[in-house]
């Protein structure tokens, strides 16, 4: 997918610019950083226990082989700062729409309230779903984060669905 989203690209944000480019597996240990910096999601085992590194790579290496994913991430002064999965669904509903689903959201805690998921976020709606021709973007929420409920309210989602989730043995 990458190919269709006319990365790499700078972002605004209230720091300065910063870098939104596609990922790559040097990117691993970044990605895995961002995720255990976050209390829900290491709640839910992302920890950066180097025991499951291999498990993320796995993962890393299938999304970004697929068609349909992609996984961005955001640089300031050559760190990683930001990361996102974005997944292109076509569909039926809505009468054949397809849907660009933003998952795994995460700013480093350190540069939270500096514009930078706002600015990812604006990209994601203003040039990604257009690219892809996309006519919703839609992303789920843990519903323990409600400081991201506020935030993506304040960017104009609608908290319209409730979602469901059943964990199956891997």
């Amino acid at each position: 997918m990458i190919d269709e989203l006319d990365v790499p690209v700078t972002l605004a944000s209230r720091n300065g610019s910063v870098r939104l480019r596609g990922a790559s597996q040097d990117d691993l240990d970044a990605i895995v950083a961002l995720l255990s910096d976050d209390p829900v999601s290491a709640g839910r085992g992302d920890v950066a226990a180097a025991e499951d590194r291999g498990l993320y790579l796995r993962g890393l290496l299938r999304t970004l082989d697929s068609e349909s994913n992609d996984v961005l991430v955001v640089e300031s002064d050559d760190r990683v700062v930001g990361t996102m999965q974005l997944t292109v669904i076509p569909g039926m509903a809505r009468r054949g729409s397809t849907r660009l689903l933003v998952e795994a959201v995460r700013v480093a805690s350190a540069e939270r309230s500096a514009g930078i998921g706002a600015a990812m976020m604006s990209w994601v709606a203003d040039v990604a779903a257009p690219a892809v021709g996309a006519s919703v973007v839609q992303l789920t929420s843990d519903a323990a984060r409600t400081d991201a409920h506020r935030f993506y309210t304040r960017l104009g989602f609608v908290d319209s669905h409730v979602g469901f989730k059943l964990a199956v043995p891997r």
